[in-house]
């Protein structure tokens, strides 16, 4: 007999385990299923977790090298490789066992395997969709996955649901006519890999710029290669200039309005990359021991049985969803970097929660892209929320839009830190509220940025007035601090700065 489930997921990533979670929390009987060995996704088991557990450790290297400078004088022996990597397969498995753990003890039913969405069909007088698993690679059976172990299912199973939710995740976007081999690596494969002595990475976003710092801190020669003049080009000026001329001063070498256009890679371990500048008739060329292609990821939607089952994508190959998580087929819903929007763990969170509760017949609001923050854990860091100065005017919802700038270098703790950093408030009146200005965006690099972006959120989601948002103390001395002073100049009272 084919067994029934309310809600079945297909990935088991942020998107997909979050819809899971709150949708068991609400009652509902839920199926997740998953090809990889552990839940998790690319963020547990390939991105976020292990790249941010390398970050750290390597910025306590970093750390250690320059303590000259304040007049401690220590001495490292070189990188412990196997311990490292010991380390940062000891956090994933922490995070992964445990979010296995917490689904058990939801109810949810935890398959390991292929999955492909089916015709609705209407059996007992309710739509259903039927589910065809089969064996992920490497495997003979299906398996339902218990707390202590996993039980064959055969080599093939079907199961029904009244709702499908699509999160299949993304896979890393290989360089135009370059497939990834030899020396060319994705950032998965980038992981794998002991830190090489030089690397060229190709891309200006998150991805490229947080190789860059672990790479460069472990003493690596690392050359970034940049289609515009900056990492970040997307971001706020102030913020994307600061962080580019930050990784420049730490040694990285950043090639800007380039193009690449081939690599040689004989083995593993040497390539070349050719190139041409903005300008140039002529290629120029760089040795390097491997090549990081950074540019992007392309959505996990190449099966057949998308378009099969009548679901709209569009030019990207993204899923097609109303502000809910709808897709164009009846019963199916779709969440995470399937869908066309930011492709971070948090913005699954959220929409696996709103698709969640919306499913269950709650009212959720739907998920606000501009209050999604944006981090990137590069040395300095960088973080975001909201419009910039040039979103907020070219969305016409605002009148009388200003962009403040805040001078990092006057907070105290900025100066013990050694490092540069850079703030940015947009503020604005909204053209259905005329008369009270809020806070429409928030733009940083520096030390803690990506924390301190969780209070911008805040204040930018809950279209909180500026005058109010001012009037918040921050604590004296620290990082935040900065904040407030933007805050309080933004609103026309500047305290520290003119």
């Amino acid at each position: 007999m084919t067994e029934q489930f309310d809600i079945a997921i297909i990935g088991a990533g942020p998107g997909g385990y979050s819809t899971a979670l709150r949708a068991a929390q609400l009652g509902n009987t839920v199926a997740l299923i998953e090809r990889d060995p552990t839940p998790g996704g690319t963020c547990l088991n390939r991105g976020c977790i292990p790249t941010k557990t390398l970050l750290d450790a390597t910025a306590t290297f970093d750390a250690i090298k320059h303590t000259s400078t304040i007049g401690i004088h220590a001495h490292t022996d070189p990188i412990d490789f196997p311990a490292l990597h010991q380390w940062r397969e000891h956090i994933v498995s922490t995070m992964t066992t445990g979010l296995s753990s917490l689904l058990a003890r939801r109810g949810v039913t935890v398959f390991r395997a292929t999955a492909a969405l089916g015709e609705p069909h209407d059996p007992t007088g309710m739509q259903q969709r039927a589910i065809r698993l089969t064996p992920s690679p490497g495997q003979n059976d299906v398996l339902r996955i218990n707390t202590q172990d996993s039980t064959p299912q055969g080599a093939s199973l079907t199961i029904n649901a009244a709702n499908v939710v699509l999160a299949m995740g993304s896979r890393p976007r290989p360089l135009p006519g370059i497939p990834f081999h030899n020396a060319i690596i994705d950032s998965t494969q980038a992981l794998q890999r002991d830190f090489p002595t030089s690397a060229t990475i190709i891309g200006a976003g998150a991805v490229a710029v947080e190789f860059a710092s672990i790479w460069n801190s472990a003493g690596c020669n690392v050359t970034l290669i940049i289609r515009k003049n900056c990492v970040l080009s997307a971001w706020d000026r102030r913020a994307s200039t600061t962080l580019t001329r930050e990784l420049a001063k730490r040694g990285i070498t950043i090639i800007t309005n380039a193009t690449v256009t081939r690599i040689d890679s004989p083995s593993p371990r040497e390539a070349t990359v050719h190139y041409r500048t903005k300008g140039s008739d002529e290629d120029q060329s760089l040795q390097t021991q491997v090549v990081l292609g950074a540019i992007g990821r392309d959505p996990n939607t190449s099966e057949g049985w998308i378009d099969a089952s009548g679901i709209a994508l569009d030019a990207q190959g993204h899923v097609v969803t109303d502000e809910f998580g709808r897709t164009s087929a009846n019963g199916v819903w779709a969440v995470g970097d399937i869908t066309a929007g930011h492709a971070l763990a948090h913005r699954a969170f959220a929409q696996g929660i709103t698709v969640a509760e919306r499913i269950a017949g709650l009212n959720p609001k739907p998920v606000d892209e501009y209050t999604i923050p944006q981090v990137v854990f590069s040395r300095p860091q960088a973080a975001c929320v909201g419009y910039t100065g040039a979103q907020a005017k070219a969305s016409g919802r605002f009148l009388d839009i200003t962009e403040t700038a805040y001078p990092m270098m006057g907070n105290a703790r900025m100066l013990m830190s050694g490092s540069a950093g850079a703030m940015t408030v947009v503020s604005g009146e909204d053209t259905d509220n005329p008369g009270t200005r809020v806070l429409l965006g928030v733009h940083m690099a520096g030390p803690e940025a990506t924390e301190l972006i969780a209070e911008a959120e805040q204040l930018v989601g809950n279209h909180v007035p500026l005058s109010e948002a001012a009037r918040l103390i921050h604590p004296h001395p620290t990082f935040s601090e900065a904040f407030g002073e933007a805050l309080l100049k933004a609103d026309g009272r500047p305290l520290h700065t003119r």
